[in-house]
C-alpha cells in the first residue's frame, strides 16, 4: 500500500483478486496492469486500488462504491479484453471474489 489508507470504507465494495502468474511476456503484463490500474481511476465510483505482488503472482483489491460500478468496470470492453488476454497469456490460475465492507478502520504510523 503506497498510499494513505481510506480510513472508511464501510458500505464500499471489494473486488479482489488473486492471481498466479504464467512465466510468459513480463513487460507486456506489466504495461497491462499500468493500464488498467489508470483506466479504472478513471471509471464512476471508483474509490481506489491496493495490491502487494510476488514472483509468481498476487493479490489486487480493488474499491468501488457500490455493486453498479464494480459490475460497470467488469464490463467495461477494455477490461474484458485484458480479462481475456490474461486468460491465454499471462495467467495460470486466478479467484475473484466480490464482497461488500459492513466495516472498515485504518491505522498508519506517523
Amino acid at each position: 500500500m503506497d498510499h494513505a489508507p481510506d480510513p472508511d470504507r464501510t458500505g464500499q465494495v471489494a473486488v479482489i483478486f488473486v492471481s498466479r502468474r504464467a512465466a510468459a511476456d513480463a513487460a507486456g503484463y506489466n504495461a497491462a496492469a499500468t493500464a488498467m490500474e489508470a483506466l479504472a481511476a478513471e471509471q464512476p465510483g471508483y474509490r481506489g486500488i491496493d495490491g502487494v505482488r510476488g514472483g509468481d503472482g498476487g493479490i489486487t483489491i480493488s474499491w468501488w462504491a457500490d455493486e453498479a460500478a464494480a459490475v460497470a468496470w467488469r464490463a467495461h470492453p477494455a477490461h474484458a479484453a485484458i480479462r481475456e488476454r490474461g486468460r491465454a497469456d499471462w495467467y495460470d490460475a486466478y479467484e475473484v471474489a466480490v464482497a461488500s465492507v459492513s466495516r472498515s478502520y485504518a491505522w498508519r504510523r506517523a
